[in-house]
């Protein structure tokens, strides 16, 4: 299994979709979107603490749904409205802790990179390595983790830091099983929320370490 090194400032949390459609109180909402969203919030704590960028990412059509297309077909709750811009439905949930420098990212379908400008804020940071969390994992979380492993950006995926629904005849255990296989086979580095915080905290203790070590040099 892969095993990718974290670098603070070379690295963002993509938290995919905590909006309230998702998340609590809607037919489409995933059963566990409450509790990943304290597991997702105590990440974030702990990205910002060591200079991760922290992105909230929304699926958010036009006011009138003029844009929603093919996707209308697909689904009623979109025809009806449930993420056009401006809707109760479609706004982040109240339960999700967003900071003053974090970046709110509005995006038009599943992935997090398609017609948005997430690349480049990403290269303009040199970040060439993503977490994900959020939902739904099968759906818009996994989408961004391709989009990302395509662009050659290292990619995190949480196993208990994503949640989905049951779709199609499968339950959510089922689809979040399946997609963590195929995802951990070649397109990223699964991980619990809690294995990713120690992740982060020893890099950043050892950036700490290499800090103080040249300023002692330096004395």
């Amino acid at each position: 299994m892969v095993d990718f090194a974290v670098l603070p400032q070379r690295t963002a949390l993509i938290n995919v979709d905590m909006q309230n459609c998702f998340v609590d109180g809607s037919p489409i909402s995933a059963p566990e979107g409450l509790e990943i969203e304290e597991r997702i919030n105590r990440l974030a704590a702990a990205c910002r603490g060591a200079g991760i960028l922290v992105i909230h990412t929304s699926i958010v059509l036009r006011e009138d749904g003029s844009n929603s297309g093919i996707l209308a077909e697909f689904s009623s709750p979109v025809k009806q409205g449930i993420l056009n811009k401006g809707s109760q439905s479609a706004a982040l949930h109240k339960g999700l802790s967003v900071e003053p420098g974090d970046i709110l990212l509005d995006k038009p379908r599943f992935g997090a990179f398609y017609g948005t400008d997430l690349e480049l804020i990403l290269r303009s940071r040199t970040i060439d390595t993503i977490i994900i969390s959020g939902v739904a994992t099968n759906v818009c979380c996994e989408t961004t983790a391709r989009e990302a492993a395509v662009r050659d950006f290292r990619v995190f995926f949480l196993s208990d830091g994503t949640a989905t629904a049951n779709m199609g005849g499968a339950s959510a255990a089922e689809l979040q099983r399946a997609t963590c296989a195929t995802l951990g086979f070649l397109f990223a580095e699964v991980l619990t929320v809690e294995e990713m915080i120690r992740k982060i905290e020893i890099a950043r203790r050892d950036a700490r370490g290499r800090t103080e070590g040249a300023v002692a040099r330096s004395a």
